[in-house]
């Protein structure tokens, strides 16, 4: 299974939109805006990005944000989970152990609705602290499970690679980073990479 199947399954349920919008939010179903991370095990740039396969174990931490959006009548503004995984075979669910009892409910409401692919591999989920912090040039995120450090890849002037219209409908406005430290340790995977594929996105789906 390469990344665009696996994306496919992460968001097979959605349709995405331009914006979520009062009017989207107000309506029956769910719709949903979130700031993506996510480092991987693969070269820059991710064959799977584009919609190619890679001959590599691809293995990664992808951090959830939600920002905006609902199920039904369910709020699911400030989400936050961390999604490790080796593609096609496991996933692990780090759930902000910092989460209202209503968060946590409507995250596991749209969790098998939104993040179908993430759920047919789920083997484990566990609410644990979840520590994120973002600067103009650098993002890090930790579970104790987990922990990633990407840093922007500059470009020409030193602006930032972006890019635009990949297949995956999960990523629009893609950003191109580069890993710093990028491992995990449990029972059901270890890795540890460095100067591989980072990159930053916006998720906008609803259903």
């Amino acid at each position: 299974m390469n990344r665009r199947e696996f994306s496919y399954l992460f968001g097979a349920a959605a349709v995405t939109s331009g914006l979520v919008n009062t009017a989207a939010v107000a309506a029956p179903g769910w719709a949903l805006k979130a700031d993506v991370a996510e480092c991987c095990g693969c070269p820059i740039p991710c064959p799977c990005n584009f919609g190619l396969k890679t001959k590599n174990q691809c293995n990664g931490n992808r951090l959830i944000e939600i920002t905006e959006g609902h199920i039904d009548d369910a709020d699911l503004s400030g989400i936050r989970f961390l999604a490790t995984f080796e593609m096609g075979k496991w996933v692990r669910i780090s759930l902000d152990d910092s989460l209202s009892a209503a968060q946590t409910e409507a995250f596991e409401r749209i969790y098998p609705v939104a993040f179908g692919g993430f759920k047919k591999f789920t083997v484990a989920q566990a609410r644990v602290p979840l520590q994120v912090t973002r600067g103009a040039q650098e993002i890090r995120f930790s579970v104790p499970d987990s922990e990633v450090q990407m840093k922007l890849m500059p470009g020409l002037n030193g602006k930032p690679i972006t890019i635009e219209n990949l297949p995956s409908p999960a990523y629009h406005h893609y950003t191109q980073f580069v890993s710093v430290v990028h491992r995990h340790k449990s029972e059901h995977g270890e890795f540890s990479h460095a100067d591989t594929n980072g990159f930053t996105s916006v998720m906008i789906a609803a259903g």
